[in-house]
């Protein structure tokens, strides 16, 4: 079986323009597949596709990054929604969503093998660990997720893993059922489309599908259902995590190999080492690229080799990531190792939500008591993770210029070496931790002065109007994102006078007046935002000047007049599975993948309300993990 399968996928381009493909014409393959080691019980897609799927588990996997396993099959499937986007990005023409193939596929009943020329692509579901609130929790995998295929845009040429979660058990499911429940299949198929409009980087949702016949018990009996998902790349710090546990070293270059080869363009696209990663210069924020793998920077003992550099890049990533999540309030609920992407990516939403008033110690998953994944730690628990990462990885990047000697990849550290490479690694990660902050920082301050609508940069603006804001947004408990979407609409011309400031000022309270218990007085809470007005009416005038109409505009493209707050999803719930209304997804689809518009076409009494205030008994909502 051939790692790459190639359909005629030329048809979807024509006199310059993409107008898309079949499913059948995308072109397939199975990158990962092809070049990680399977699980040893069930070595190739015959072994496992004669087996009961009984007999594949859930068990211990060892020494393998994946297994093969079908989907289970989905009874009268119905297809309940489709992110257009999506389709577009990953190369599928409009209207394919109405064939049956499509149907067939995105509900795990079809698959591109067959069972007679045992030719194509089989499923897989992937083996790693993770550190779970803080704790190591061992071996845990795709429990109920199976990929289907890797497909590229014919176009952009882009590779993605497309998956379904829900699809039933796998060896990693421990005592679970593989399934998912409609609840929390809804959530993800929305806000993973919401994350992408927003421009924060995703994993994405293809398609959702009812499984009618498919009654899930959690903490009640809840409808089935299946998410059509994809990404670049579903390898996670959990998969190195797993690797590291069991000590198996070879396994850990390999995999490394595979991110850096095959994830990643190539190890030429890595970053280059830094002289002082603490400083935000032009080198720090944009380096340099196009090293060849073999070479060996910086000065001696320390020295950054390809892992060293695969290891910075993938952290940098993270922290635009995570930087983006704080600019727009987005809370993840569940940070564990195996939740947190090589590629940066938003990965595995259970407990997610935005932050409606803004607080920062909120989190939205009801089980984390300690607080662990608040919104305010999101930065430093990434960071926590990917220390866990540099230990995964710390006998190749602490290797230094020895990375390739023959002895040292067959046998490993010998004693008189490892102090040197212990002091190596530990240097190189507390470095690449400054380089951490320093991306974020950077990114979460071009955010932030986008969202303002600033366009040069001052240093007094992160005291004087970031930080005074997020404390008079804390104190006076008013709503994070209506704020920045509400101060868009906001003219200099409006803000002339003390008294057309305070006056100003209410646009930004809830509908119910000022409602915050620390005790803050209306007359006081319009005073102080008023001042905070004050200020930035001053900094958007040194750069805009009379083109204030311009720069409302501009505030608008990055100020989202839509978020899928958890009030809204659980309304789209109580009308899908309880009202048995289906048109609502799409609509709150077309809103999630166009969050900057005014209006969407829609029932407009409905989208005013989901983006107005927020009801009161809806604010600050908190789930479990199964959601």
């Amino acid at each position: 079986m051939t790692a790459h399968l190639t359909n005629g996928a030329a048809n979807g381009v024509g006199n310059g323009t993409y107008l898309g493909v079949s499913l059948q014409e995308l072109p397939k393959s199975h990158v990962f597949t092809a070049n990680l080691p399977p699980d040893p019980e069930f070595k190739t897609p015959p072994d496992s596709h004669r087996a009961p799927r009984g007999n594949l588990g859930p068990r211990m996997v060892k020494g393998a990054l994946f297994t093969y396993v079908r989907p289970e099959e989905t009874e009268s499937p119905e297809l309940l929604g489709i992110s257009r986007t999506a389709l577009h990005d990953i190369g599928l023409k409009a209207g394919v969503e109405n064939t049956e193939e499509f149907k067939s596929v995105v509900a795990g009943n079809k698959l591109y093998w067959d069972d007679g020329t045992e030719e194509g692509i089989y499923p897989w579901a992937q083996c790693y660990g993770g550190w779970q609130f803080g704790s190591w929790a061992g071996q845990l995998g795709d429990g109920r997720a199976i990929s289907l295929f890797e497909s590229t845009n014919p176009s952009t040429k882009t590779r993605y893993e497309i998956q379904l979660k829900g699809a039933g058990r796998t060896p990693y499911s421990r005592f679970a059922d593989g399934k998912a429940v409609l609840r929390s299949s809804i959530r993800e198929f929305v806000v993973s489309e919401a994350l992408n409009g927003l421009h924060i980087p995703t994993t994405r949702a293809l398609a959702l599908t009812l499984a009618p016949k498919s009654t899930v018990r959690r903490e009640r009996l809840e409808p089935g259902a299946l998410v059509a998902r994809f990404a670049e790349s579903w390898l996670r710090i959990g998969t190195f995590d797993i690797i590291r546990a069991r000590g198996d070293r070879k396994l850990v270059r390999t995999l490394a190999n595979y991110v850096a080869e095959n994830v990643y363009s190539g190890w030429e696209s890595l970053p280059s080492a830094l002289e002082d990663p603490s400083k935000p210069n032009a080198s720090a924020l944009n380096p340099p690229r196009s090293v060849p793998s073999d070479t060996i920077e910086g000065e001696p003992g320390l020295e950054e080799n390809r892992y060293a550099r695969l290891y910075r890049e993938i952290a940098r990533r993270n922290a635009k990531t995570v930087a983006a999540w704080q600019a727009y309030a987005f809370t993840n609920g569940v940070l564990n190792t195996d939740n947190t992407s090589l590629l940066g990516l938003s990965l595995d939403f259970g407990p997610f939500a935005f932050l409606d008033n803004f607080d920062p110690s909120y989190t939205p998953n009801h089980d984390d008591h300690a607080l662990r994944y608040s919104y305010k730690n999101q930065p430093s628990i990434i960071w926590w993770n990917l220390v866990r990462l540099g230990e995964s990885l710390g006998e190749l990047i602490g290797s230094g210029a020895k990375i390739d000697d023959e002895i040292f990849v067959e046998k490993g550290v010998s004693e008189d070496f490892a102090p040197e490479l212990i002091k190596r690694a530990e240097t190189i990660i507390g470095n690449v931790g400054e380089e951490y902050k320093t991306v974020f920082l950077a990114e979460y301050t071009r955010l932030m002065r986008a969202r303002l609508g600033l366009v040069s940069e001052q240093e007094s603006d992160f005291q004087e109007l970031f930080s005074e804001l997020l404390d008079t947004l804390e104190a006076l408990e008013l709503d994070f994102n209506h704020f920045f979407r509400r101060l868009s609409s906001v003219k200099v011309s409006e803000l002339t006078s003390e008294e057309q400031r305070k006056q100003k000022a209410s646009i930004f309270f809830h509908a119910e007046g000022m409602t915050a218990t620390s005790g803050a007085t209306e007359p006081a809470a319009r005073e102080r935002v008023a001042a905070w007005l004050e200020r930035w009416a001053k900094r958007v005038g040194e750069d805009w000047g009379e083109k204030d109409e311009e720069r409302e505009n501009e505030m608008k493209k990055v100020n989202p007049n839509f978020i899928p707050r958890s009030w809204v999803l659980d309304e789209i719930l109580q009308k899908v599975e309880h009202d048995g209304e289906r048109d609502v997804i799409q609509r709150v689809m077309a809103m999630a993948e166009h969050p900057f518009e005014e209006e969407w076409g829609g029932d407009r009494e409905e989208e005013e309300r989901w983006c107005g205030d927020v009801p009161r008994h809806g604010r600050m909502m908190q789930c479990s993990c199964s959601s």
